[in-house]
Formats: C-alpha cells, structure tokens, sequence
C-alpha cells in the first residue's frame, strides 16, 4: 500500500511538472505585454501566440501519452520511426497550410497556427522537447524502480517467514507427519517415502526459495510432491489433475520461486468437502514470455464466504513489488459449483 501511494505521488509530481511548464508558456504573451508596457492587453495577439506555440503542444501531448511508453518498454526502433513521423506530419501540415494560403495572399504568419521559425528549427526544437520530456520519465521511473528495490529487499526477511506461514502452513506439516506416524504400523515403505517427499519439499523452501528466481521445473516438482502428501491425506475422495509444460521447456524457465504453490495449497484449503465429491484442476502454460496459471476447484456453500479470505491478499503484494502492472491475477467466483484463480506473469529464459 506505502509502496503504491509512494508511485501515485511520483506519477502526480511528474504531471505537476508538465503542468507548470506549459502553464508558463502560455502565459508568456501576457508577460511580454506587461513588459512592453502595454496599457491593454491585445487578445488577437495573444491568441495568435498561442496558437503558434500548439503545433509544440500537440507534439508533446501524443508524445508523453503515446509514444514514450515505448521507449519505456525499449522498444527503440518503433519509437525513433513514430517520432519523427509525428513531427513530419504536424508541420508537414502547417507548411501545406502556409503554401495555399501564401496562393491566396493571406499572410498566415501572422494571423494563423503557425511558427515563425524555418521547418528545420521546428523539428530540432520538437525532439528537443520530446528528449526533455523523455528524460524526465525515464527520471522518476529510476526512482520507482529504486523504491521498489529498496521495498523488495526490506521485506526479504519477512516474505521468507512468509514462505513458511502460507505456503507450507503449520496445519500441513502437523497433519503430514501424523499421517506418516500412523503410516509406520501399517505401510513402513509408505512412511519412508513419505518422508523422502516431505524433506525434499521443505529443501526447496528453505534453500531454492532464498534465490531471487528459480526455475520452472523445481516449481513443478514441488507442486508434484506436495499433490502428493496430499494424496495421502484424501486417498481418492478428491479428483486431482495437474497439466503443465514438458520438463525440457520447464528447466530454461525462470520465476520468482513459491508463487503458483500459494493459489494450490488456498485450492486444497478451501476446495475440498469430505462429504461431496471435490475436485481440482492445475493447468499452467507457456506462451512467449507469458506464464499462466489457472487453478479450479470446487465450491461448496458451507465454504463460500470463506473464499473471500482465500490468501491471497500476501501474493498480491509480492506480485505488485515483483512485476508492479505487468501481471494479471483474475478471480471468477460466478459459478457456485466451481472457483477459479488466474494468475498470469513474465518469465525469461
């Protein structure tokens, strides 16, 4: 929350800044009639000033809005190539103007749109003011990154108790080990193996997720194990499925680690009933540079209301100090037999 009013600030000081400036340059024509010592100010020409300084304005405004997004995404060539189109095109239309009126013998230097300045010192001054206006976003978005890095590595230590807290819960490990405990009289290899699932589970917790990203398989393996463990608990009164990418595909891809385990153990943790048939579904798929995860489960109405505390508050902050708006977490809870999370985040290779 601290973090996103700190960006929200940052945002709002930049458009004071844009605001200021042209607020100035508009006001420039009354400033030089006071100067002038003018008695009245003269609004023809006022207008006519700003009507000369708006070819400047236009450019800035598509620019700010439209273009340097891409640059902000470093996505160099579109953004050279759009550039100087936009300023081709606004004065290409103002020297076409100037050419029939100049036709007509209306002096439109001094009546309509456009600068006294040659075409060439338009365009040097228009990607002048676009590399200002480029500067000061590239500015205040080193300072929310920084924010967002110096976020991240304050809360380190809580987000791996975190880990702990929510992803491998306190109820599932006791219930585990008083699984394998009454698994020791009846099934010693059951046991065994249980234990062998259960250690290489709490390694990934405690050593893979200290690392900034891990890598796609471990995820799936220890999503694999800790289905597993399930298992055991709810033998076959539960429909299980889990659907994700070949394991070739999955060792190349990296992601911060202990993200998709969080909508997994709220699916087993709010979707099953011991005395209706229950089911969940892991789907996660791979699409450029994409992941996307959909969980379902089923719902029953004894456990309704409770999904509006599903947990996910936790993964939505680290989400937000993560990829900040470039992921997508969608909950479709219409159905009332059926509660679905859809999780969606970059990943590199």
């Amino acid at each position: 929350m601290k973090l996103s009013m700190n960006i929200k600030n940052i945002g709002l000081g930049e458009n004071v800044i844009y605001t200021l400036v042209w607020t100035a340059i508009y006001l420039i024509p009354f400033m030089n009639a006071h100067l002038m010592s003018e008695d009245v100010v003269d609004f023809d020409k006022v207008v006519i000033s700003w009507a000369k300084i708006s070819p400047y304005f236009i450019i800035f405004l598509v620019h700010n809005y439209l273009l340097s997004p891409l640059l902000m995404k470093h996505r160099y060539g579109w953004y050279i190539v759009l550039l100087l189109l936009l300023v081709a095109s606004v004065f290409g239309v103002i020297e076409v103007l100037d050419f029939r009126f100049w036709q007509s013998n209306i002096d439109l230097r001094d009546k309509a749109s456009l600068t006294e300045l040659a075409w060439y010192w338009n365009i040097v001054f228009s990607i002048l003011m676009a590399g200002a206006n480029s500067m000061i976003k590239l500015y205040h978005r080193a300072i929310i990154t920084d924010q967002r890095m110096t976020m991240l590595e304050r809360q380190n230590i809580e987000t791996q108790m975190q880990y702990l807290k929510y992803q491998i819960n306190p109820h599932f490990l006791m219930n585990t080990l008083n699984n394998i405990h009454a698994m020791i009289d009846f099934d010693r290899d059951m046991a065994r193996n249980s234990v062998m699932v259960l250690s290489r589970m709490m390694r990934h917790v405690l050593y893979d997720s200290g690392e900034k990203d891990t890598t796609l398989d471990k995820e799936v393996e220890f999503i694999e194990n800790y289905i597993e463990m399930m298992r055991i608990r709810y033998i076959d009164d539960v429909e299980i499925s889990f659907n994700h990418p070949d394991a070739n595909l999955c060792r190349k891809i990296s992601l911060p680690p202990l993200l998709i385990i969080v909508l997994v153990e709220n699916a087993f943790k709010h979707g099953i009933s011991y005395k209706k048939d229950s089911f969940i579904n892991i789907n996660i798929n791979v699409d450029g540079n994409e992941l996307t995860c959909v969980v379902a489960n089923s719902r029953h109405y004894s456990q309704s209301n409770e999904h509006s505390g599903i947990g996910l508050n936790n993964i939505t902050k680290r989400l937000d100090l993560l990829f900040g708006k470039g992921y997508l977490l969608d909950i479709d809870d219409k159905d009332e037999s059926k509660y679905i999370v859809k999780l969606v985040i970059p990943v590199t290779y």
